[in-house]
């Protein structure tokens, strides 16, 4: 396994590739900004949060703490509108999409947060979180609204590489003449007639969606900076770059270390999305595709470039993925066959080494599609395998190559058909245990295993490594 110092990614706020060094040892705080639930999830969505279960998994795999939170906003302009529209309450609307994206992200394979807080749910912080920004200066009151004095933070447009004197108020940066400048936005709204508020001393009113994401991820992880904050390209202006602004005013040091973004999807090259009416929602795609072959099609260009869509790749992926399928099969087929004996080590060592360039393309910025790669190099290798069935090939050799092909599949999400739906706390609990054996503290690892068995599972130790299984 490589040294976890040579894991490097790109930050958006540096623009180029940095190494990853977590603030706090082998901790890793992570935020990735939620959906608005006033629709159903759509593709774009799926690729988003697909991204970051990888790259959280692929942190946990190489034996960080990681922290993910993810939050809903679930009070916005466009729930308003929507509620209005179909006359039903705001919060009925929010929970009826909360409820359906659940539904669809989980059949992605996608691992739930840690915490999914709700912006109805953190006011008084939110409001708190205001007056503090207000208190420092960056911020100003004119009758009952709170707006955010953009050319009093001096690093503004620092992650978007903008010119603060080229900026034009832009999407959802509300022209008000009462603004001292067009480019401050709300941390905090006046309540319109109807609509639902809440009290501040500023008078009823509601947060300002900038402020909702600043709020929640800083009182997740105590109001100091924090390790990776991610989302979608097109959030990076204005949205992460307000975060930043009324953050640091805030804090008065640095908000995020690392801002990671996934890029768009595309239909004919022209980006998905709700108001060009060119999206497809997880629901309509799932009554085609099976959710794991949508997950691989996700998986199949670098997170950071676009992606275009289309049946013709999703057939591909589907075909990609009934042959690692296929290899698993096929390799649970020749167990039953073939003789005992021990682990070659040639078949360890060429095994070894494919799943090094695996480990390698994902500590190059999560470089998915050379993982990917690399699982279909071990399938290669299972096919041949089966078709020249070497002298001395035994069950374990045979093993050993499944175990770790299924590893593979499983640090990417791809779940396989044989795969049992461990919960995630004996996951954790059995990397603990493999942890413990390796630094000789048996005393621990016998705790740990007793652990994992009053959740139901037993931890089992091969030649090819630890191996969960339910009692």
């Amino acid at each position: 396994m490589p040294d976890r110092k040579m894991l490097k990614l790109h930050n958006t706020l540096s623009g180029k590739k940095e190494e990853f060094v977590p603030i706090k040892g082998n901790d890793v705080n992570m935020y990735v900004c939620g959906v608005t639930p006033y629709d159903e999830v759509h593709l774009g969505h799926g690729r988003c949060y697909v991204v970051f279960d990888v790259i959280r998994r692929y942190l946990k795999y190489r034996g960080y703490n990681v922290k993910y939170v993810q939050n809903f906003t679930d009070i916005d302009d466009k729930i308003i509108q929507r509620s209005d529209e179909l006359r039903v309450a705001s919060n009925e609307l929010a929970e009826k999409y909360i409820n359906e994206y659940f539904i669809q992200i989980r059949k992605l394979n996608i691992l739930d947060a840690d915490v999914y807080p709700k912006v109805t749910q953190k006011i008084p912080g939110i409001i708190e979180f205001v007056k503090k920004i207000i208190d420092n200066g960056y911020a100003y009151i004119v009758d009952g609204d709170v707006y955010f004095s953009v050319r009093k933070f001096k690093g503004y447009g620092k992650l978007s590489k903008r010119n603060i004197e080229d900026l034009k108020s832009g999407a959802r940066v509300e022209v008000d003449e009462r603004k001292e400048d067009p480019l401050d936005f709300a941390l905090w709204k006046k309540a319109k007639e109807g609509e639902p508020s809440w009290d501040s001393p500023w008078g009823k009113g509601r947060p300002g969606w900038h402020i909702e994401c600043s709020a929640m991820s800083l009182n997740e992880f105590g109001f100091k900076t924090f390790d990776i904050h991610g989302g979608g390209l097109d959030l990076v202006f204005p949205h992460h770059e307000n975060e930043i602004a009324q953050s640091e005013a805030a804090l008065g040091k640095q908000f995020v270390r690392y801002w990671l973004h996934n890029g768009f999807v595309t239909i004919n090259k022209e980006k998905m999305s709700k108001s060009l009416g060119n999206f497809f929602t997880l629901r309509e795609i799932f009554e085609k595709y099976d959710p794991i072959v949508v997950r691989y099609f996700l998986l199949s260009q670098h997170y950071r470039s676009p992606l275009d869509f289309s049946d013709d790749k999703l057939e591909q992926a589907k075909s990609a993925w009934e042959r690692v399928q296929n290899a698993l099969e096929q390799s649970e087929e020749m167990i039953k066959i073939l003789p005992d004996g021990e682990l070659s080590d040639g078949v360890r060592i060429a095994i070894d080494h494919i799943c090094a360039e695996f480990a390698k393309a994902m500590e190059d910025d999560f470089n998915m599609p050379d993982a990917l790669a690399s699982i279909h190099r071990l399938v290669n290798a299972a096919f041949i395998l089966r078709r020249d069935l070497p002298v001395g090939l035994t069950k374990n050799d045979v093993d050993y190559h499944k175990s770790k092909l299924a590893e593979l599949c499983g640090v990417l999400g791809l779940k396989t058909k044989n795969e049992i739906a461990i919960p995630q706390n004996v996951l954790e609990l059995a990397r603990d245990r493999q942890r413990a054996r390796s630094e000789k503290n048996w005393q621990l690892a016998d705790e740990l295993r007793k652990e994992i068995e009053k959740l139901g599972f037993t931890v089992e130790d091969t030649k090819s490594g630890p191996k969960i299984k339910k009692i």
